[in-house]
C-alpha cells in the first residue's frame, strides 16, 4: 500500500511527464528552425517558411509582425509553402525611419520572391499588408497568382477611415513626445498614404477576394468600391467582426480565403 509521500512523488511525475509530452507551441515571427534573413533593397529582411506546396506569401499590417499570422500559418501550412515576412522597419526587419513607404516595402517583397525563385504566388494581405498586396498586384502582376486582401484602403482620407480616426492619428503622430521615430514613420506613412486610384485597380489582372468586417475600421463603402473596381473580384463582409477578423474569427477567415485559393 502506497504512502501519502509516495503517492505525491508519483503524481508530480505524472504531471511532469504529461508536461514534457504537450507539443511546443511554435513563436511564430521568433522561430529559429524558421527564420531567415534576406539582404533586400540595402537591408535585412526577416521571413520564416513553413510547409510545402504552392508559394503562398503573407504580408501583416502596419507595426506588426509574421506573428500577426499565427492564427493562418498553422492552417495554411497544411497546403501551401507559407513565406510569411516582417516588414520593412516592423518585426526583426531592418530599415530606416527616413524612408518608409509601401512602394519601398512591396519592392522589397518583389526583390525576396526574386531570391527565392518565386515566380508566382497566392498571396495574403491583411491591413497594410493588404495594401501591399494591390500594389505588388499593380506593379509586379505576374508575382501574384491569386490576391486576398482585408480590411485593406487606396487612400489616407475620410472616405475610407473614420475622420475622428484620422484625427486621432494627426494628434499622435504631431504631439506625442514618447513615441520612437520608428512608431511616428509607421503612423506617418498611413496618415499621408497610399494613394492608388480606381483606375490602377482596374489594371489588376490576378482573380481577387475583398474583404473586411462589417464593423471595420475601413467603412464599408470604401471596401464595395475596391470590389468593384478591380475586374476579377469577389466580396466577403464577415459578420459581427472588426479590423482584425483574422485573430477573431479564425476559422470562418481561413475556410474563407483557402476555398478562393482552391477555386
Amino acid at each position: 500500500m502506497m504512502n501519502k509521500t509516495t503517492s505525491l512523488i508519483l503524481v508530480f511525475f505524472f504531471f511532469i511527464a504529461g508536461v514534457k509530452a504537450q507539443p511546443e507551441k511554435t513563436d511564430y515571427g521568433n522561430n529559429p528552425r524558421a527564420g531567415h534573413y534576406a539582404n533586400v533593397n540595402g537591408i535585412q529582411l526577416y521571413y520564416e517558411t513553413y510547409g510545402s506546396g504552392e508559394p503562398l506569401v503573407m504580408f501583416h499590417g502596419n507595426g506588426g509582425s509574421i506573428n500577426a499570422f499565427r492564427n493562418q500559418i498553422p492552417f495554411f501550412e497544411k497546403h501551401y509553402r507559407v513565406i510569411a515576412i516582417d516588414s520593412r522597419l516592423q518585426g526583426k526587419s531592418g530599415g530606416s525611419p527616413d524612408t518608409i513607404s509601401y512602394r519601398l516595402m512591396v519592392s522589397d517583397f518583389n526583390a525576396l520572391m526574386e531570391q527565392l525563385h518565386v515566380d508566382s504566388a497566392f498571396v495574403l494581405g491583411w491591413s497594410d499588408g493588404g495594401i501591399d498586396g494591390l500594389l505588388l498586384a499593380i506593379e509586379h502582376p505576374d508575382k501574384v497568382k491569386k490576391l486576398a486582401i482585408s480590411g485593406a484602403n487606396t487612400v489616407p482620407d475620410s472616405t475610407a477611415v473614420p475622420y475622428k480616426d484620422i484625427l486621432d492619428m494627426r494628434n499622435f503622430v504631431e504631439h506625442d513626445k514618447k513615441a520612437t521615430p520608428t512608431v511616428i514613420a509607421l503612423n506617418k506613412m498611413m496618415l499621408y498614404q497610399p494613394h492608388i486610384s480606381d483606375q490602377n485597380l482596374h489594371t489588376i489582372k490576378c482573380p481577387t477576394l475583398v474583404m473586411a468586417g462589417d464593423h471595420d475600421i475601413i467603412k464599408p463603402c470604401h471596401t464595395i468600391r475596391i470590389f468593384k473596381a478591380i475586374p476579377k473580384a469577389e466580396l466577403c463582409i464577415f459578420p459581427d467582426s472588426n479590423h482584425g477578423v483574422c485573430i477573431q474569427h479564425p476559422k470562418e477567415f481561413n475556410e474563407t480565403v483557402e476555398r478562393f485559393f482552391r477555386k
